[in-house]
């Protein structure tokens, strides 16, 4: 047992019957397709409660129990392990509850738990109030869910075109409950609940909450009620009731009662109606195919003792409660068998049928027509259905065609009573008590009836047969060519009974008659009909003499007597000065009179109405002169009643606006509001004196409302500057001050009869205001003080009217305080949630208000601009601050809040709440005001939550839907879904215009963020949870998150893309936004796993909107890429992972449904893959098929084909309409456009242009249309833009910021091949839109980036020693591919887009460089492969790969040689360097030298080595103290690498000598500059003034480089740049070294190209063997070696001996450090961490950088390090030991020279063969070694063999023995040694 008495949390009397509601109407209303399989499912689970409707779960001892003992053992809970204790308050909650509505314990229970958990839908109510709701709500689903299954099946009134599948499921269903007894239980249910008897329940309980609660209760319930009733009615409508289902229906309408004003309620009505229904047989008439089957089925036919019991019932003569209820069943019930008498299965049933006459005097004589029309017609929710109208129809028709002899009884019985009327009258005798008004009352009915056309179904056109009155072609096309077909029987009969009425009409009928017409003129049809009788009837007797005595009811006859009346009471017509103005004459119009002009003019005006020919027709006719009658009549003392009439009429006229301009002259004339004032004219007069005098004394104002409606109509139409023109000022100020002035300030304090009309005039004045400030656009001129001339003065000119309504609201004018205190009114009344009379009249006021303050916020920033420039002297502010000022009424500035309190009340006013959202938005755009505003809105808790209730209620709504454009004829439901869209959207846009201004801010606040604490402590929970109320955001996300974990993906995506994109908008703000950044992150990322539920359903295609659908995809990628890469810097790598691995992985996924949710979706899905288990099928990667639905083609609209207008003036006409809109795109302003054409072709003169006008506006029509269309393709083009920057921020995140060993590196080249591949063929199409191309051009650039560098990591990654390619997991073919796709890239761009060239170039250099080979750790033991094994070896990785890249880039041959020379000399210095690097690298690895040949060939080469001489200017400005940018240093080194890369093959090298390199650089004079400025790393410049002298002083150098001079040269960098890496030290290493080197080879050289013998060599270095001084580090200068040798300025050779020491040394310390690294390479893995440290703090600067970085990380930044250690001392080893070889060359030959070959000079010894030897070297004194004594050689010798010692000897061969051996040069060293040691031995002979 305990296992069934587990708490269901959803609540079993709400959760699920909500569920079942969704599927019934995502079924039957909505047709989803999908669902007949679940509404099956449902209805099978839900059928008990269908059968036992209504009835709740019984209460029992057992539950009690276990209820009670929940808050000490707790109790199961469906969905959640072990059991929750609840506490004690709950329980006592849960039997108040289940006492209440007698349910089960356990059942309340789970109402009050749900009630907990909806809690915060609906603030401020407790969880038994909810819980209250949710039980009504509950009960009203099953309701709905019966109606909607019985509305669905098939039957004989209507059909809702289902599939025959659902039809038949929902037949099934539905016949089996009917079976079951369903007609009962609704009977009884119905006269059960009754919302009085509730609430008397809920009251004594304190189950009723706050006055908005118990509206919503007692509207559940009547609903409730409502549903049920339907159900039956839909069920009558269909297929016929049983004979006891009948007669229960009969027995429950017998105790029915009528409201309080005589109509039924709703519920009544529809059992009514149900009944009528099932006695209907009209059907029968209607020659549908399934007539047969459906007369089968109906059991008046069939069954006998059905038609038996329903007649004996409805004969019987026991009164109803409502005698005229039976009186309608009854003629119901004669007229079926009127009917069924005349069907051949009638004859069996003879004996009732006789019976109809009777019948229908009961029904007759019960006052049918009357209670149709006050007990029927009187119910509100009769003509909001449409089966209702259709059926009262049928039943009044019936009656007319199928009783023509009652009908005839009728008319004489009302003969008869008109003539004993007309005795008595003639007597002065009381009025007979016999007279009875059936026929009045059934035209009075009929004109009801047929005056309130809700569907536009046109019935009454059945009571007019087109004879030949037809022959007009205005209706529905001609008529002529068609033969007439004769109209059906029924129609001639009813058309007939209208005629013969008309002619044979007693006086006492008349007014009824007209009423009658009128109800049947309503309709464009129908009014053309009644005009055309009209106008018959009185023809025919047009030979008459008098004229008057026509048919009475004639046009001729009508409009004769207006003039009658108008000329009788015109002579009464009273000096306005008399005292007795104010009494009318006793001469006037009867009572009877008044009502029968009253009705004449509510006919004529309802057919004017509708009929424009009518309208046309009466007011030009001659004689009658309708306008000018009833003008004359307004001016006559009739009743204000009567004026108001005529007012309506005349308004009816003003719809034309040919009438309407001649309108607004007669009135100026008349003086119906008085605008002129006559000299000596005490007292005003018009209608200004009827308002205050006649109409407030009787405290009614028709006259008023009438003028009002009247002018409403005329300024639609036109308004008239000149108005009054010659008399007055003119224009329409005097109206607009009249209805300012008179009627809308002083509305408030009139005093009224009928409470309702107060608002109504309120209405009807604010509506004036509305269209003439709707239709005023601000110009210059209204801000200009115009004169005028009138009768001799100057006066000033009146502005238009809507600027001065304009001026009023943008001050703080009375007229602005009554608009605010009719909209805090407004609110008031509408938070009471009463009816009170006019509360129609009173929102539609409040909405006018709203309108008024949103368009002159809307109009307010031209007007103040205008304004401003005008310099004129009005004051104005702006209304936004204006609303900031204080209330009088509440003494609180709050204007504002009051407006924004509108949203509470969205579900009954949902266009003021969407005008409150717009003007809240408008004046969200102020930042001064946003601060305040938060301040004002959380001023008082109460008045906070309910305000933030609001936003989230009109968030929420679920009715809302995006519609299509605008059509006028959309029904109301529909028009009202899209306003509640519209005002969803107005409040996202508050919120994304707030959030991007400083807090606090509305947007804040409203989204539940801290607006008093910092924003960024908010910790965002759950609604409910910690007390937090349910905010924007919840709503947001709800609305998103709706359909996420079904397969179709999120719904709003599809029914609202716009509503759908700004969401995502609103939540990438939120997470990119650094403050709120934290909070929303953390909410989304745990709560509501927000995003991996949304990009599992990437990529969203819609075809109708596809750019929403880009949008969307954008914002939600854009907050992506955030998401990775917080989650990564924040190491939740289980995040990451999770979505790393959703976009990027190919193998399918098994999507991780919620439990339960595991339905027929996991069967598809398994059956699919059980199919072919075998082979994983791969799947598209989320991010390719993001990037496949974004279409990069995009078509252009074709050129405009003008014919009349220029085509150039017309494109600068439209740039002059382009503004750049809210989501910044430059849009062109369509309406603005259309103003200005339309006023250029109203400004053409001339008969020509009135002719061609319709042609110009076609073609002013195809400017729009081609606008539009732009408009569309530049919103299509920005949003794709937005979709692929989106992508490619989101591609580059997931490939740079999220940790790397996340993606394994073979992946991620597959990945980034793909990517790659995928943007080529897209962006390489034929008709991809240039738009895009830079964005894919930067993405290209950073996938092959990233594939460059995946390569590097993978080669350093490689297995010990050996290189790996690091590219094995792309095929090289892949490779050639990305790489043709680049170069293909390269060349569509064309002579434009050098930028876009940048990123390209770029990218082929990275993927150049996946061809070159990597640094290996130079061992030294390379050279121990001979020459054949190196020469026979076969072609590694890299060298094929470099093979073919140039095999593909030759293949392009010269264009794309074209493109990059051309790039390499002119343009952007970025795109110039690049290009400059990529010949650079082509040229490196052309070794057939194509390319060099073409850049030789085509003069590009010298235009690069003469473009050297700008160059050197631009250089020359960088050595100044402020050097600009260096952007000319970094071209000059790009040319400079360029040109070293030709001049290191023979042919490059004699090409640039060709080209006069050489003289280009010595011409440039930036070499013998000295920087001005103390630059930071002197040391650098200090070497740099020593090779600007280097031809000067070349072997100097030798000096400062060896030994410790060196030292110092290195600490003085050191000092002056700390920061520099040891890489910076390793490289001047290198630098010095082989700067010694390149010397040394110099005079290497020298010495072998002077001669091959030593005695004629020249001589470089003085017979010296003593070391340089100076190396105590002071400053000597270099070239003195000895003081003694003053005449010697040549390097000593000491100097070479020094630097061969110094090398020695040298090359066994590098020596010792190579062998110490290659140790450390190979036992990498041992390394203590410190010593990682150390490594990597090479490569990493700044401090700390070590510390950021992952173990993996250092481990491979280590290895990088110790490779370039060992390859940086492997090279200096190779310079040091070529240093030593070239100084013992050196020495030996100069030794050999001195010791050997020269002769010692004596002072008297002049010249010698020896004494020119040092004429080689002309050293900076300029002068020869002239004389060398015998001295000096012996000093020499001395020295020499002191220097060159044993141990200096033996070092030599050892580096012999370490190095040379290895490099197969052997015994060079050896040699040599041998010889200078000889030399030095050898003594003088």
């Amino acid at each position: 047992m305990a296992a069934q008495m587990a708490v269901n949390s959803g609540a079993s009397l709400w959760g699920p019957l909500k569920e079942l509601w969704e599927t019934v109407d995502g079924a039957v209303l909505r047709r989803q397709s999908e669902s007949i399989h679940l509404l099956d499912l449902q209805l099978k689970k839900h059928k008990p409660h269908f059968l036992s409707l209504f009835k709740n779960p019984p209460r029992s001892a057992e539950q009690r129990e276990k209820v009670r003992k929940a808050s000490t053992e707790g109790i199961a809970i469906q969905g959640q392990q072990g059991s929750r204790l609840l506490p004690e308050q709950l329980l006592t909650e849960a039997f108040i509850l289940s006492d209440l509505f007698d349910i089960g314990e356990l059942s309340a229970l789970e109402l009050l738990l749900a009630g907990e958990h909806q809690q915060p839908h609906f603030p401020g109510l407790t969880r038994g109030l909810v819980a209250v709701l949710l039980y009504w709500d509950g009960k009203l689903c099953v309701a709905n869910s019966l109606r909607t299954l019985i509305q669905s099946r098939h039957g004989k009134t209507f059909t809702l075109d289902l599939s025959g599948e659902l039809v038949a499921l929902t037949t099934r269903f539905t016949d089996e409950l009917m079976s079951q007894g369903l007609t009962k239980q609704i009977l009884t249910l119905v006269s059960e609940i009754s919302v009085t008897r509730e609430f008397e329940r809920l009251q004594k309980e304190r189950g009723l909450g706050n006055e908005k609660h118990r509206k919503e209760v007692s509207d559940l319930i009547k609903e409730c009620r409502r549903a049920l009733a339907d159900s039956l009615f839909s069920w009558a409508c269909q297929s016929p009731l049983t004979k006891d289902d009948t007669l229960a229906l009969i027995s429950h309408l017998e105790t029915v009662t009528a409201q309080a004003d005589g109509s039924l309620d709703g519920v009544n009505l529809a059992l009514v109606m149900a009944l009528l229904y099932c006695l209907d047989v009209s059907f029968v008439e209607q020659g549908t195919e399934d007539r047969e089957d459906l007369l089968q089925a109906l059991p008046l036919l069939t069954e006998r003792q059905y038609v038996s019991a329903v007649h004996n019932r409805l004969m019987d003569g026991q009164p109803w409660k409502l005698p005229g209820l039976q009186a309608v069943c009854r003629l119901a019930w004669a007229l079926s068998l009127r009917v069924l008498s005349q069907l051949p299965q009638g004859s069996a049933l003879i004996e009732f049928t006789e019976a109809d006459e009777a019948l229908a005097d009961q029904a007759i004589l019960g006052d049918v027509f009357l209670f149709i029309k006050e007990g029927m017609l009187g119910c509100e929710s009769f003509a909001q259905e449409e089966f209702y109208v259709r059926r009262v129809h049928s039943l009044i028709t019936d009656f007319l065609a199928l009783m023509p002899m009652k009908v005839k009884q009728l008319c004489n019985r009302a003969d008869e009573d008109a003539r004993l009327v007309h005795m008595s009258l003639q007597m002065d005798s009381e009025l007979p008590p016999s007279l009875r008004k059936d026929l009045d009352h059934l035209m009075i009915l009929i004109g009801e009836f047929y005056s309130k056309d809700t569907f536009g179904l046109e019935l009454g056109l059945e009571f007019w047969c087109p004879t030949e009155s037809l022959q007009h072609t205005s209706l529905q096309g001609s008529y002529l060519g068609m033969a007439l077909q004769r109209p059906p029987h029924k129609q001639v009969v009813l058309s007939k009974f209208v005629r013969q009425m008309g002619d044979l009409l007693p006086s006492t009928l008349y007014i009824s008659y007209l009423r009658m017409l009128k109800g049947l003129a309503n309709g464009p049809q129908c009014a053309h009909y009644c005009f055309s009788l009209l106008k018959t009837n009185g023809a025919t007797h047009s030979d008459n003499i008098q004229g008057v005595s026509g048919s009475p009811v004639s046009w001729e006859h009508f409009f004769h007597s207006l003039m009658l009346y108008h000329e009788n009471l015109r002579r009464d017509l009273p000096n306005p000065d008399a005292a007795h103005y104010r009494h009318p004459p006793l001469r006037g119009i009867t009572q009877r009179e008044l009502e029968g002009l009253t009705s004449f003019l509510q006919l004529l005006t309802t057919i004017i109405t509708w009929s424009e020919n009518a309208r046309l027709a009466l007011c030009e006719h001659p004689q009658w002169t309708p306008v000018v009658v009833m003008l004359g009549l307004l001016q006559c003392s009739v009743p204000p009643v009567l004026k108001a009439e005529l007012l309506h009429c005349l308004a009816a006229f003003g719809k034309s606006p040919e009438i309407a301009a001649s309108l607004w002259q007669s009135l100026e004339y008349t003086q119906i509001l008085q605008t002129v004032r006559a000299p000596g004219q005490r007292q005003a007069a018009g209608i200004e004196v009827e308002l205050n005098e006649i109409e407030s004394s009787c405290e009614e104002y028709p006259l008023t409302r009438s003028f009002c409606h009247l002018i409403s109509t005329l300024v639609e139409s036109s308004l008239p500057v000149n108005l009054g023109a010659g008399l007055r000022v003119p224009g329409f100020q005097p109206y607009l001050n009249f209805l300012r002035d008179s009627v809308f300030l002083p509305f408030p304090t009139r005093a009224y009869r009928r409470p309702a009309e107060k608002w109504e005039v309120a209405d009807s004045v604010l509506e004036v205001f509305h269209k003439l400030l709707r239709d005023y656009e601000p110009q210059p001129s209204d801000f200009v003080q115009e004169m005028v001339e009138l009768q001799g003065e100057q006066l000033p000119a009146h502005k238009p009217p809507g600027h001065s309504i304009m001026f009023h609201l943008l001050n703080d004018s009375p007229m602005l305080g009554l608009c605010l205190s009719l909209l805090e009114e407004g609110v008031r009344q509408l938070d009471a949630y009463a009816p009170f009379p006019g509360k129609k009249h009173l929102e539609s006021a409040v909405l006018r208000c709203l309108c008024l303050l949103d368009l002159t916020l809307q109009k307010e920033a031209v007007f103040m601009d205008l304004l401003r420039e005008s310099q004129a002297s009005l004051l104005v502010s702006p209304l936004e601050q204006l609303l900031q000022g204080v209330s009088p009424q509440t003494r609180r500035a709050d204007h504002i809040v009051n407006i924004a309190r509108y949203l509470y009340h969205s579900s009954s006013n949902p266009e003021a709440a969407f005008q409150s959202a717009k003007i809240l938005r408008r004046i969200a755009n102020y930042p001064n005001i946003q601060i305040r505003l938060v301040g004002d809105f959380t001023h008082d808790q109460a008045v906070s939550d309910k305000l933030m209730a609001g936003f989230v209620e009109c968030l929420d709504n679920e009715e809302a839907e995006e519609g299509t454009e605008k059509g006028d004829d959309a029904e109301l439901q529909k028009k009202v879904a899209r306003i509640r869209h519209e005002t969803q959207i107005h409040i996202l846009n508050l919120l994304i215009t707030s959030l991007e201004l400083k807090t606090p801010n509305l947007a804040l606040y409203l989204l539940g963020y801290e607006v008093k604490k910092p924003v960024s402590s908010t910790n965002l929970q759950d609604p409910g949870v910690l007390g937090c109320p349910r905010s924007c955001l919840h709503a947001i996300l709800s609305l998103l998150q709706r359909g996420t974990e079904k397969r179709s993906g999120p719904v709003l995506t599809q029914q609202a893309p716009h509503l759908a994109e700004l969401c995502y908008q609103v939540i990438y703000q939120l997470c990119a936004c650094p403050e709120t950044s934290g909070p929303t992150m953390r909410y989304l990322r745990t709560s509501q796993d927000f995003l991996f539920s949304h990009l599992r359903h990437l990529p969203f295609i819609l075809p109708s909107n596809q750019i929403a659908a880009l949008s969307q995809m954008s914002w939600l990628m854009k907050t992506a890429a955030i998401e990775l890469r917080v989650t990564s810097l924040n190491r939740q790598r289980s995040h990451t992972q999770r979505l790393v691995s959703l976009l990027l992985d190919d193998q399918p996924h098994t999507q991780h449904t919620a439990d339960g949710e595991s339905g027929m979706e996991e069967e598809t899905r398994s059956v699919s893959g059980f199919l072919h288990f075998d082979t994983v099928s791969k799947v598209r990667r989320k991010l390719l098929s993001v990037l496949d639905a974004i279409d990069f083609s995009q078509d252009m609209p074709e050129l405009l084909q003008l014919d009349f207008f220029e085509r150039t003036q017309i494109e600068q006409v439209i740039s002059n309409c382009e503004h750049v809109n809210e989501q910044g795109h430059t849009v062109c302003n369509v309406k603005l456009l259309h103003r200005v054409l339309v006023a250029e072709v109203n400004a053409l003169q001339g008969m020509a242009a009135i002719g061609q006008r319709p042609l110009l506006m076609e073609e002013v029509n195809s400017i729009l249309q081609q606008v539009v269309e732009r408009n569309r393709v530049r919103r299509s083009l920005s949003a794709k833009r937005h979709a692929l920057q989106s992508w490619r921020s989101l591609v580059e995140t997931l490939l740079t910021a999220c940790p790397a060993d996340l993606i394994p590196a073979d992946d991620r080249q597959l990945i980034i091949r793909d990517l790659l591949l995928d943007l080529h063929d897209k962006v390489l199409s034929e008709d991809a839109a240039g738009e895009l191309m830079p964005i894919v051009a930067g993405a290209v650039f950073t996938l092959t980036a990233q594939l460059s560098q995946s390569v590097l990591s993978e080669q350093q990654q490689g297995a010990g020693l050996e290189t790996s390619s690091g590219f094995a997991s792309i095929a090289n073919s892949a490779l050639h591919l990305i790489l043709r796709k680049l170069l293909d890239f390269i060349l569509c761009t064309g002579g434009g887009y050098q930028r876009l060239r940048a990123h390209l170039y770029g990218s082929l250099l990275y993927y150049l460089q996946i061809a070159q080979k990597p640094e290996e750790p130079d061992t030294l033991q390379t050279a121990g492969n001979t020459m054949w094994e190196r020469l026979t070896a076969p072609e590694d990785d890299f060298s094929k790969l470099q093979r073919e890249n140039l095999a593909i880039i030759e293949s392009y041959g010269k264009a794309l040689m074209e493109v990059v020379c051309r790039d390499a000399c002119d343009g952007h210095e970025i795109s110039r360097m690049l290009a400059l690097a990529v010949l650079d690298r082509i040229l490196s690895i052309d070794r057939q030298n194509q390319w060099l040949v073409y850049v030789c060939n085509s003069g590009y080469l010298r235009s690069v080595v003469e473009s050297l001489r700008q160059d050197d200017i631009a250089l020359q400005t960088l050595l100044t103290p402020q050097p600009p940018l260096l952007k000319p240093l970094y071209i000059y080194e790009s040319k400079m690498a360029l040109l070293t890369r030709v001049a290191k093959t023979a042919q490059g090298a004699v090409e640039l000598l060709r080209c006069g390199l050489v003289a280009q650089l010595t011409e440039c004079q930036v070499f013998d500059m000295v920087p001005d400025s103390d630059v930071n790393s002197s040391a650098l410049m200090e070497f740099q003034g020593h090779i600007n002298r280097f031809q000067r002083l070349c072997l100097s150098l030798l000096g400062r480089l060896a030994g410790s001079e060196r030292e110092r040269l290195l600490k003085q960098a050191e000092i002056a740049a700390p920061g520099e890496s040891a890489e910076r030290r390793e490289e001047m290493e290198v630098a010095m070294q082989q700067v010694c080197a390149n010397i040394m080879e110099y005079c290497q050289t020298l010495l072998l190209q002077s001669s091959a013998q030593a005695q004629f060599s020249i001589c470089l270095f003085s017979p010296s063997g003593s070391e340089p001084a100076g190396r105590d580090g002071g400053r000597t200068d270099l070239s003195s070696t000895l003081p003694l040798m003053a005449y010697s300025r040549a390097p000593s050779l000491g100097l070479v001996l020094f630097l061969l020491k110094t090398s020695t040394a040298d090359f066994f310390r590098f020596h010792q450090s190579h062998r110490q690294s290659l140790g450390k390479l190979q036992s990498l893995d041992q390394l203590p961490p410190e010593e990682l440290k150390e490594l990597c703090q090479g490569l990493v600067s700044g401090p700390g950088g070590v510390e950021k970085i992952s173990s993996v990380q250092r481990s491979l930044l280590a290895k990088r390090r110790l490779v370039q250690l060992i390859n940086n001392r492997a090279k200096l080893l190779a310079l040091c030991s070529y240093v030593i070889e070239t100084c013992l060359f050196v020495l030996w030959r100069h030794l050999e020279y001195y010791l050997l070959h020269c002769t010692p000079t004596d002072p008297k010894d002049s010249l010698l063969p020896g004494a020119n030897s040092f004429g080689g070297l002309q050293t900076s004194g300029g002068r020869g070694l002239s004389r060398i004594s015998q001295q000096d050689l012996d000093l020499l010798k001395s020295d020499m063999a002191a220097g060159f010692g044993e141990a200096l000897q033996r070092k030599l061969l050892e580096v012999e023995g370490l190095y040379s051996q290895v490099r197969s040069r052997y015994t060079f060293i050896q040699a040599l040694v041998r010889r200078i040691r000889g030399l030095l031995r050898q003594h003088k002979s």
